[in-house]
């Protein structure tokens, strides 16, 4: 199956991280947040992201994992679920999905926009967090994603899983314009995503999308 043709790319974070980020101007990769004493509102498993700051980006030799941005090429993520269900051992966040926004970037403006800049950045066929995750730098492999898996709410196999957990990487930091919409879980979100956007210079849409969400 070939890649979209205007493919997307989904962050999510929790609704309480928005000011500091919309202050800042861009999202910052796991090493930074983890050098700050990390975000004021955590929903990742610290294991992960420690393990993430020692797994090398192939290619890009002497980059790490956690030394980049981590965007899905989906909505309604496999990390979403396990927030959601709030079950797992790792996860310290048991607040549920209902505060957890997506951010959307466009893939190609995004990769327009890095290659500008000379800015670097990769994607993962699979968890960029694990140690088998094999990773690209050129959009023409972008067919090697497992687009019908990206695609998938049914991700009980194996295969499916790994594929549904592709990621699109951006080097150190994520510049905030590049947020094309927010989606939401419900109103009473929206109305706090607006009013993190009351004083900004960037506001991007943003749209109550529960399919997004489980």
């Amino acid at each position: 199956m070939p890649p979209p043709a205007q493919p997307k790319i989904y962050h999510i974070t929790h609704v309480d991280n928005l000011p500091s980020i919309i202050a800042e101007g861009c999202l910052v990769s796991d090493a930074v947040m983890i050098a700050r004493g990390g975000p004021s509102k955590a929903i990742g498993m610290s294991t992960i992201k420690q393990r993430r700051l020692g797994l090398l980006v192939e290619c890009h030799p002497g980059d790490h994992v956690g030394d980049y941005v981590p965007f899905y090429f989906c909505f309604r993520s496999v990390m979403l679920y396990l927030i959601y269900m709030a079950n797992h051992s790792e996860l310290t966040y048991r607040g549920g999905q209902g505060p957890i926004v997506h951010l959307e970037a466009d893939l190609l403006s995004v990769v327009g926009w890095a290659n500008e800049v000379g800015r670097r950045w990769a994607f993962s066929l699979s968890n960029a967090g694990s140690y088998y995750a094999q990773f690209r730098k050129d959009l023409d492999d972008l067919g090697e994603v497992n687009w019908p898996a990206v695609a998938s709410t049914d991700f009980r196999p194996a295969d499916i899983k790994e594929g549904k957990q592709a990621e699109y990487l951006l080097h150190g930091s994520f510049p905030w314009g590049l947020v094309n919409r927010i989606g939401v879980h419900s109103m009473g979100v929206a109305q706090m995503v607006d009013a993190a956007l009351s004083a900004a210079a960037h506001r991007p849409r943003v749209e109550i999308r529960p399919d997004w969400y489980y």
